[in-house]
């Protein structure tokens, strides 16, 4: 049986991320091709800086800096902290323009497609403390302790951006071992982790997400957003065999269609489905997914229906379980979504 998970981001994302990751490896005097190897990449495409490369081309270049610096400790942790907010493109000048800590981060989350995360994240405001969850459920098990390195130091990187200063953090603990020396986490957290945790978290005071930012300007915000919305729409934009299945999942939201149906439809099996779809990067699983991410969006922003009637329209049979989808979806339950975008 396969370990590969099933994956819930976009397959399809900016080069940035390879290019900033091939340097590192250059810099940690890796050749090019060790770096490249059996991922497709090219110096064309690293030299663009407009392209676009599927997410497992990323996965293997990272996957070839693990097998030749793995054993280096905190190394993902260095590569994180090159992915500074002008690295993102439109979905960075959002965050900098946004109006406070919070609303950039309820920003960023709304968007973290456009970015080069592998893990979900989202945000949660408990008592006087604000938690970051980071759920690695669908990294590759292989590669789980330098993308969450990675990704966390991300975090720290943007926040430094956008604050220009480093917010004291309460506490983070993290799901993998603990690394052989600790000084990298420490210099970066400000403090040591706790490893072998249940969940990844980043912890710190509720307060700071009021924090001004410096960057400010709710009409750049606004228009940086609606360029986030449209670039998120051509994302995700299908071709072949999926574009078909998504087309036909959005043409009756209210009467999504299981597999079986579909394949038959298409006068195959569902285990040729599959296959289909596998060898297009994709699956059923992950096309439902993205529609009903979409049609929960477009009920909640258009307003008349209620949780309970959007639930069962993309047919979750509890209200519950739709609000937690969207949770992870979004970091933000959908009655604040709501509220948002009615502003």
């Amino acid at each position: 049986m396969s370990n590969k998970p099933q994956t819930t981001w976009p397959p399809r994302r900016s080069a940035i991320s390879v290019q900033l990751l091939t340097q590192f490896g250059l810099d940690q005097g890796l050749s090019l091709e060790r770096c490249l190897a059996g991922s497709g990449l090219d110096l064309a495409l690293l030299a663009d800086p407009g392209a676009e490369i599927d997410a497992e081309q990323e996965l293997s270049l990272i996957r070839n800096l693990v097998g030749a610096l793995g054993h280096l400790p905190g190394i993902g942790l260095k590569a994180g902290m090159r992915y500074h907010l002008n690295t993102y493109g439109i979905w960075g000048f959002a965050l900098l323009s946004s109006p406070t800590f919070r609303s950039a981060a309820q920003l960023g989350l709304r968007y973290l497609d456009l970015t080069y995360a592998f893990h979900g994240m989202r945000l949660e405001e408990i008592g006087d403390e604000a938690h970051l969850l980071l759920d690695e459920r669908n990294v590759p098990e292989d590669l789980r302790s330098f993308i969450l390195e990675r990704d966390a130091a991300g975090v720290m990187s943007i926040q430094r951006d956008l604050t220009n200063i480093r917010l004291p953090l309460k506490r983070a603990s993290f799901r993998i071992p603990a690394p052989s020396d600790l000084t990298p986490y420490q210099e970066l957290f400000g403090l040591t982790p706790t490893f072998n945790a249940a969940e990844n978290r980043i912890v710190l005071d509720r307060d700071l997400l009021d924090r001004p930012l410096p960057g400010a300007n709710p009409q750049v915000a606004l228009h940086c957003e609606q360029q986030c919305q449209a670039l998120l729409a051509k994302r995700r934009v299908r071709a072949g065999l999926s574009g078909r299945i998504r087309n036909r999942l959005l043409a009756q939201p209210g009467q999504l269609p299981a597999m079986e149906q579909l394949a038959s439809e298409l006068h195959m099996t569902s285990r040729t489905l599959r296959r289909r779809l596998i060898e297009e990067g994709s699956s059923f699983r992950q096309l439902l997914e993205e529609v009903r991410q979409a049609l929960a969006e477009e009920l909640l922003a258009t307003g008349g229906l209620t949780l309970e009637e959007i639930a069962e329209r993309l047919g979750y049979g509890e209200v519950s379980n739709f609000i937690h989808a969207f949770k992870r979806w979004k970091g933000v339950p959908p009655r604040q979504y709501r509220t948002q975008q009615q502003r």
